[in-house]
């Protein structure tokens, strides 16, 4: 079996700025879910699709933001979007996919627990993460752990995170570290791009690797003396940014990996949540209810 972990918060975003708006009855802004709801049902429809959960930032804040103050918030936000979240959660429930809102922890860290989970069972044939976020691309392992972008249709294993990053799967949160990473807020080490990062981690893996003098750099650099001055003079900054883009692999994830079997969608749930949304037409969308 596959098991395909999804990225609610991207998911809800993307909806958000591409689906079409809706207001439901009540006057609240519904668009951003009803696209979601769409985007789900055509992945369950899918071949192979029978295992499946999706995480959202219930709230935005984490732990990450006890440690970096500069850390992603809610701020900027919109508030019609903010509002949908837990629509959002509703509705992924209601279609019947296991549905994790975190909270201490981030969404992208509850995919990253359920792949190194889902990776150790030897029933599961693959893992797809649903997600074209970068930080995902840590969690890729050889072609049994990979990244999909449905967007744009294409699969990131190990080959295809090496390619498009320059560095292999593990060390991603080094790259992320070196040259920051706007969405979530740190900004990286001055000089420091993705093709030199790139290099220097294609041949040294980590960050503690790498030699504070560039004379003893294995490979050569482009503008390597201020490279290395700037690493030794941001050691702190960049180990720092390290634990920030690093994914946890412990978040509280109380279902097992055959919990996350989908049955169906869950019909006077969904029914129910459909018409407070104004939106009765999509319950017609559901090839598949559960029984029991």
């Amino acid at each position: 079996m596959k098991v395909h972990l999804i990225d609610g918060t991207y998911e809800l975003f993307r909806s958000y700025f591409g689906a079409p708006d809706a207001v439901s009855p009540s006057g609240m802004a519904v668009g951003a879910t009803l696209g979601l709801m769409r985007s789900l049902l055509a992945l369950l429809r899918e071949d192979g699709v029978s295992h499946v959960g999706i995480a959202f930032d219930h709230v935005v804040e984490s732990f990450r933001n006890d440690l970096f103050a500069g850390y992603k918030t809610s701020e900027g936000v919109p508030a019609d979007l903010m509002a949908q979240f837990p629509l959002a959660e509703r509705a992924a429930t209601a279609l019947g996919v296991v549905v994790w809102p975190m909270v201490e922890f981030e969404a992208d860290d509850a995919i990253a627990t359920a792949a190194a989970r889902a990776d150790l069972s030897p029933e599961v044939e693959q893992v797809v993460i649903c997600s074209p976020d970068k930080d995902m691309a840590q969690c890729v392992r050889g072609t049994r752990v990979v990244c999909l972008d449905r967007v744009r249709k294409k699969v990131y294993d190990e080959a295809g995170v090496k390619e498009k990053f320059g560095v292999l799967p593990g060390s991603i949160p080094d790259w992320l570290a070196l040259v920051g990473d706007d969405a979530d807020g740190y900004p990286g080490i001055p000089r420091w791009g993705a093709k030199s990062a790139a290099t220097l981690l294609a041949h040294y893996e980590h960050l503690e690797a790498i030699p504070d003098n560039p004379a003893d750099w294995a490979i050569p650099v482009r503008g390597a003396a201020a490279l290395a001055e700037s690493l030794r003079n941001h050691r702190d900054e960049v180990m720092l940014y390290r634990v920030l883009a690093r994914l946890r692999t412990d978040a509280p994830l109380p279902e097992s990996i055959p919990d996350l079997e989908w049955r169906g969608a869950r019909r006077e749930l969904l029914a129910e949540f459909c018409a407070e949304l104004g939106a009765e037409s999509m319950v017609e969308r559901v090839h598949r209810w559960q029984v029991g």
